[in-house]
Order: structure tokens, then C-alpha cells, then sequence
């Protein structure tokens, strides 16, 4: 059983599936650095060049949620080896491609082999380390790896474009990969799955698959149809048909895929709209900045991505060093409302940043509040996480990420085009490019602000903590010493 599992075996697993993370995480940041390269190599037009990110967003957004109920069925281990597998394998692809539609092919791949893996995960985790102390150290290595590894990826990405080519950033995941597959194969724990039957609704699965890939391909396009547009609408309808005849076949199916009594937990509900809501937000931070920092005060790659290291460095230090025994003493909730407070001042601060900003004093005090990310992702994880039992957890660490890239869709999509077309206005306007690209930027900032100000409002409301009960009576808690409205999930047979 995962509970007897000795400790050091369960440190070598949590390695593992850190680093499968950090793959991952790695990956979708790394790229963004060397698409100027990439465009010039290989010929890329303008608009198929987007496509280097969209085609790894679509299939890896798409999968998560079907992805992770699979590795409930079929095995969680099993599930995260073959998705870390493919994701090497698309990487040989990729580095190796020698035209456009190769690479859009092998980014493709990748986000199916990320789905497989990632989806897993967190489940693989929690069920894995089942006291509460350890888990919450064990979800605050996992999620100081996911945001910290974004802005590795940015420095690596600059180091391995500037020095060696473009296909570095690809080539490097073989190493990882493989050492990740070796290392997983005694540390994680073998476990058979629920069985299909236990849930192999097809029809289930071809409707949310779809819809989830309809709906995030409408939202990526947003930028080059406008969001009005009778493209963006017309997808979005049927995206969201889609969906909603999954809800109702989930509900009236004897087996169904996703079962809906995992929705049922204030805890999951509540933590994954506050996921959605904060990441989308906090696009505006990890990539607006860098682009700022490029685009109108001339740093290049490395120096961008070394100018972001800041911001990783105390997300680390906050995730590994104090996160943990903050949520054992206070509880995920109150943990994540100061992380939140702290992100908004993040985002207010970059509404008011100059033209000519001066990193030491307009910029670096941002990196440092970005301390706030290292309290509210390991809270947000727990939460997200708690009301789902071992026969859910694959399903639930799925439902998690899934919601996790539809807020990132949504803050590529709506923040990049406000920004874009707050800059064209003010061109128009006769404003110098600086101006006018700032003037943009901060309008995203903005909207990032209010973004994260929503939720706030949905931890403050939603995330109600329970009087009178204790963390150790409470269903649908992990035990941090705060209860939440969340019933308990029954057991999958």
C-alpha cells in the first residue's frame, strides 16, 4: 500500500514526479525564448508560427481531464509512463524537425504525452504521501517545481538559443525523460486501476475531449478573429454544447468517465475557479514583463530570463521553506487569501510601470511579491485535491490541471489581444512604440488585477471554513487544521 511505502521510496517518487513537472513546465516556457529563432529557421509565417504553442496547448488541455480518469482505470503509474514516453519521444521529433508542419506535428505529440503524465501526478502524490504534514511538504516541492520551472525555462531557453540553436530546447528533455522513466519504474508504486468497465464511457469520452478542444482552440484564435467574431462565438457555442451534453451524460451513464460527485466538494469547486481565475491573471506577469523587458528596454534573451529569476528564487523559498508549516498552522485557506492579496499587489504595481522603468526599483520590488505564488499554489493544490478519494485521484489532479490551462488559454487569449490593440490605439495616436507598448501592457495588468481580485472573492466566499469542526473530523479536507464545506466523496466501485 502507498501509506506503508517506505520514506525514502516516497522521497525518490516525489523526485520523480517533480521532475516529470519540471519537464513539462520547462518545455511550455523554454519555447516562448527561442520562437524568433524557430520563425527564422524553419520559415514560419507570423501566424503559423503561434501554432508552435497552440498545438501543444490544444492537445495537452484537451486530454488532462480524460487523461486522468484513464490512469484511475487502467493505473496511474502505467499512465505516467507511457505519457512521459511520448513527450521524449515527440521531443526527438521536434528537435529534429525540418519544417513547419513537423514541428506543429511533434508539439502536438508532446502536449498528448504532457496530458498522460501530468494528469496523473498529483493523484500518484496524494495518494502516496497520506499524512497531512508530509503531504503538504510533498504538494509544495510539486508546486514550487511547476512555478519556478517556468522561469528556469526562460533563462535556459536564452542560454541554449544564444549558444548552441533552437533545437537544444527540445534535445535537452531526452536525458530527463529517460532518466525519469528509469528512476520510475522501482520508485512509484504499482497499482492496477478501477478497470475499464469501472468507467469506460466512450460517448462520455468523445464529448468532453471534443468540446475541451474545440473550446480552447476558439480561445487561442481569439487574437486573430477578435473575441465578437462570429468564428469566436460560433466555436464557443459549440464548445460549450459539447460540454454541457457530457455534465448530462455523466449523469445518467452506468459508468459514467467523470463522476459528479467530485464537483460536489466546495473545496474542489471552489479552488479550481480560484485556479483558473489567478492563472489567467498571472499570464500578464510571466509573460507581459518579459516582454517589457525586451521589447522596450532592450534586454535580450538571457538577460530577461535572468531578470525573472528573482521572482522563482523567492517562489522557491516561500514554496520549500515556509509554505508548508504555515498551512499545517493556519490552514489552506487562509494561506491562500495572503498569497492572493500579495499577487494583487503584484499586478497593481506593474499598472503603474514607466516607460523607462528602472529594474532595481520599478521592477525587482514586483519579483519579490511574487513570494505570494509560492503561498497560493501549494494552498489552491491541497484544496483542489481534497475531496477527492484514491479510486478519484487521477480524475481530480486531471480536473485540477485541466482548469489550470483554460486559465492560461483564456489569459493568452483575452489579456495579449486588450494589450495589442490598446498599443495599436495608441500608435494610432501618434505615441512613441515604448508608449504605446507599455500603454498596453498596463492595461493588461489591469485586467490582471481584477482577475485576481475575483478570486479573492471566490476563496473569501466559496472556501468558507466550517465552525465547530476540526480538520481531523472533516471530510473533504487534507487535515491542515481548517475545515471547508466539502462532503465527503464515496468510493469508486
Amino acid at each position: 500500500m502507498p501509506a506503508s511505502a517506505p520514506a525514502r521510496r516516497r522521497g525518490l517518487a516525489l523526485g520523480v514526479l517533480a521532475t516529470g513537472m519540471l519537464m513539462t513546465v520547462l518545455d511550455g516556457s523554454i519555447v516562448t525564448v527561442a520562437m524568433p529563432a524557430i520563425q527564422n529557421d524553419l520559415g514560419f509565417s507570423p501566424v503559423g508560427l503561434s501554432w508552435v504553442v497552440n498545438a501543444y496547448l490544444i492537445a495537452f488541455g484537451s486530454l488532462l481531464l480524460l487523461s486522468g480518469r484513464l490512469g484511475d482505470l487502467i493505473g496511474r503509474k502505467r499512465m505516467f509512463l507511457a505519457g512521459t514516453g511520448v513527450f521524449t519521444a515527440a521531443s526527438l521529433l521536434a528537435g529534429f524537425a525540418g519544417s513547419p508542419g513537423v514541428l506543429v506535428a511533434a508539439r502536438f505529440l508532446q502536449g498528448v504525452g504532457s496530458a498522460m503524465a501530468s494528469a496523473v501526478a498529483l493523484g500518484i502524490l496524494v495518494t502516496l504521501h497520506t499524512e497531512p504534514r508530509e503531504r503538504a511538504k510533498a504538494i509544495a516541492v510539486f508546486s514550487f517545481t511547476g512555478a519556478a520551472g517556468a522561469s528556469l525555462g526562460q533563462v535556459l531557453g536564452g542560454i541554449l538559443t544564444d549558444a548552441l540553436a533552437w533545437n537544444w530546447i527540445f534535445f535537452i528533455n531526452l536525458p530527463i525523460g529517460l532518466a525519469t522513466v528509469l528512476i520510475a519504474l522501482p520508485a512509484l508504486p504499482a497499482d492496477r486501476g478501477l478497470g475499464l468497465g469501472a468507467g469506460a464511457d466512450l460517448l462520455g469520452a468523445l464529448l468532453v475531449t471534443s468540446g475541451l478542444m474545440t473550446g480552447i482552440y476558439a480561445v487561442v484564435k481569439i487574437e486573430e478573429y477578435g473575441a465578437a467574431s462570429a468564428h469566436t462565438l460560433g466555436l464557443g457555442a459549440l464548445a460549450l454544447a459539447l460540454l454541457a451534453g457530457f455534465l448530462l451524460r455523466q449523469a445518467r451513464a452506468a459508468n459514467p468517465l467523470m463522476p459528479l460527485r467530485v464537483l460536489r466538494s466546495r473545496s474542489v469547486t471552489g479552488a479550481n475557479l480560484v485556479q483558473m481565475l489567478m492563472v489567467a491573471a498571472l499570464f500578464s506577469f510571466q509573460i507581459l514583463v518579459a516582454l517589457h523587458l525586451q521589447n522596450v528596454l532592450g534586454y535580450g534573451a538571457s538577460a530577461t530570463g535572468f531578470a525573472m529569476l528573482p521572482a522563482a528564487a523567492v517562489i522557491g523559498a516561500v514554496s520549500l521553506g515556509v509554505s508548508a508549516r504555515l498551512i499545517a498552522r493556519f490552514g489552506e485557506r487562509a494561506v491562500l487569501l495572503t498569497g492572493l492579496v500579495l499577487l494583487v499587489g503584484v499586478l497593481g504595481l506593474l499598472t503603474r510601470l514607466p516607460v523607462h522603468a528602472s529594474y532595481v526599483t520599478d521592477l525587482l520590488p514586483v519579483m519579490l511579491l511574487a513570494a505570494g505564488f509560492g503561498l497560493a499554489l501549494p494552498a489552491l493544490t491541497g484544496l483542489g485535491m481534497s475531496g477527492a478519494d484514491e479510486a478519484d485521484a487521477g480524475l481530480a489532479s486531471g480536473l485540477f490541471n485541466t482548469t489550470q490551462q483554460i486559465g492560461m488559454a483564456l489569459g493568452i487569449a483575452v489579456l495579449s489581444t486588450l494589450a495589442a490593440a490598446r498599443t495599436e490605439t495608441l500608435s494610432a495616436a501618434g505615441h512613441s512604440t515604448a508608449e504605446a507598448l507599455t500603454g498596453g501592457y498596463r492595461l493588461a495588468f489591469a485586467v490582471g488585477t481584477g482577475l485576481l481580485l475575483a478570486a479573492l472573492a471566490v476563496a473569501a466566499t466559496v472556501l468558507r471554513r466550517r465552525p465547530g469542526r476540526t480538520a481531523e473530523a472533516a471530510p473533504g479536507t487534507t487535515g491542515s487544521g481548517t475545515a471547508y464545506d466539502a462532503p465527503a466523496v464515496p468510493a469508486a466501485h
